[in-house]
């Protein structure tokens, strides 16, 4: 062993790298076992990649930020329509209940008469439905033919009952 650390070979590599840390040492290893060539073309790869991220980045920082201009401009118009929304629940609200208020009158005061408006009402909302939408699946169809077939049962039953 001694005989090995007295070649020229030993002296030098232990010389060389005297000055320097064990990672400095890996490193400069390392970068002896790697092709240069291939380290620059990461290198241009990574770059190249930078500068892709740099234009996304950049693009996103703008549609951010015309974003939030649109939503400051629209804000207060959809704050207009919300409002618009609110009052015409509140108002559709009271036109029903002044409805009901109505019907509950009407057939307290007239209750054969209402009940005969009634029936010949969702009947003609029956016939109108059959007809404006043929095309409707066979269940909806189905329930409004038991629904007709109901009321023209009554119908008879009352009729037959005078």
């Amino acid at each position: 062993m001694e005989e090995n650390q007295d070649t020229p070979e030993s002296d030098f590599s232990i010389e060389c790298f005297q000055n320097y840390t064990a990672p400095e040492v890996f490193i400069q290893g390392l970068a002896g076992i790697i092709d240069q060539q291939d380290v620059e073309a990461m290198i241009r790869a990574q770059k190249q990649m930078l500068q892709r991220f740099e234009k996304t980045n950049e693009m996103l920082t703008n549609c951010n930020a015309l974003s939030a201009s649109r939503l400051k401009t629209v804000g207060p118009e959809f704050k207009k329509h919300i409002h618009l929304l609110l009052e015409m629940k509140r108002d559709l609200d009271y036109v029903f209940k002044k409805i009901r208020s109505i019907k509950s009158k009407l057939s307290s005061q007239y209750p054969e008469e209402f009940t005969e408006a009634t029936r010949s009402s969702f009947a003609d909302e029956c016939e109108e439905s059959i007809t404006d939408s043929p095309n409707k699946n066979k269940d909806n169809r189905r329930s409004l033919h038991i629904k007709t077939e109901t009321i023209e049962s009554t119908d008879q039953n009352r009729r037959a009952s005078k």
